[in-house]
C-alpha cells in the first residue's frame, strides 16, 4: 500500500535523522520523465508549504508539473532528476527561460529542490554540475540563479562553489509567511 504524503515525510525525516539516505557516489543524475513528475511534486510543494526558498505560496498541481515539463522539455532545455539506488528520487534540477523576450533566448534561470534526507549529500552538486554540462551543450550562454536572501544560504554557497558570480540583490521583493523577502541575482557564463 503506498504511503501518503505525511507518512512519506516522516519517513524521510526518519531517514535523515538516522542517516540511512544514500551515499554520493550512489546518486544517478539522468534525464526527467513523465513517471518523475509526481514525486517532484511532492518534492517541490514540501518548499512552498514550509520554507522561503521558493515564492511560491499555493501548492503547484500535477497538471502544472506536467505544463511545465513539456514546456521546458519541449525547448529542448535540461530538466535532470537524482535517483537513489533504490530509485527513490532525492531531487530534481531544470532551466527555464531567464525572460520572455527573444534577445534572452540564450540565457536562463536554474532550479534546483532537494528531498530533506538528501540534503548534505552532495546531491545538490551533481545535479548542477549535469545542469550546467547540459545547458551548455543546449546552447545556453548564462544561467541565472535567483536565490531567497533568507534561509537559502546553502543554495548562495553551492552556486559560488560552480563558479556563480553576485550580480545584485533586491530587497523586499516577495512577501511570504508575514514577512518581507528579497533576492540573491547570481550568474554564471558558459
Amino acid at each position: 500500500m503506498p504511503l501518503d504524503s505525511e507518512s512519506r515525510w516522516r519517513l524521510v525525516r526518519r531517514q535523515k535523522a538516522t542517516g540511512e539516505t544514500p551515499q554520493e557516489g550512489e546518486v544517478t543524475i539522468r534525464k526527467a520523465a513523465t513517471d518523475d513528475l509526481s514525486q517532484i511534486c511532492e518534492i517541490y510543494n514540501y518548499y512552498v508549504r514550509n520554507s522561503v526558498v521558493t515564492f511560491d505560496l499555493e501548492a503547484l498541481s500535477l497538471a502544472d508539473w506536467k505544463s511545465k515539463f513539456e514546456h521546458i522539455t519541449g525547448m529542448d532545455l535540461p530538466f535532470l532528476a537524482a535517483i537513489s539506488p533504490s530509485g527513490q528520487l532525492l531531487g530534481f534540477a531544470y532551466v527555464a527561460p531567464w525572460r520572455q523576450k527573444a534577445a534572452y533566448r540564450r540565457t536562463v534561470e536554474d532550479s534546483i529542490y532537494l528531498r530533506p534526507a538528501a540534503i548534505g549529500k552532495r546531491v545538490g552538486s551533481k545535479l548542477l554540475d549535469a545542469l550546467i554540462r547540459e545547458s551548455k551543450a543546449s546552447g545556453v550562454r548564462e544561467i541565472v540563479a535567483v536565490i531567497s536572501d533568507k534561509g537559502a544560504e546553502a543554495s548562495v554557497k553551492l552556486h559560488e562553489s560552480y563558479g556563480f558570480k553576485h550580480q545584485g540583490h533586491l530587497g523586499k521583493v516577495g512577501f511570504k509567511f508575514g514577512r518581507w523577502l528579497g533576492t540573491v541575482l547570481m550568474q554564471k557564463s558558459l
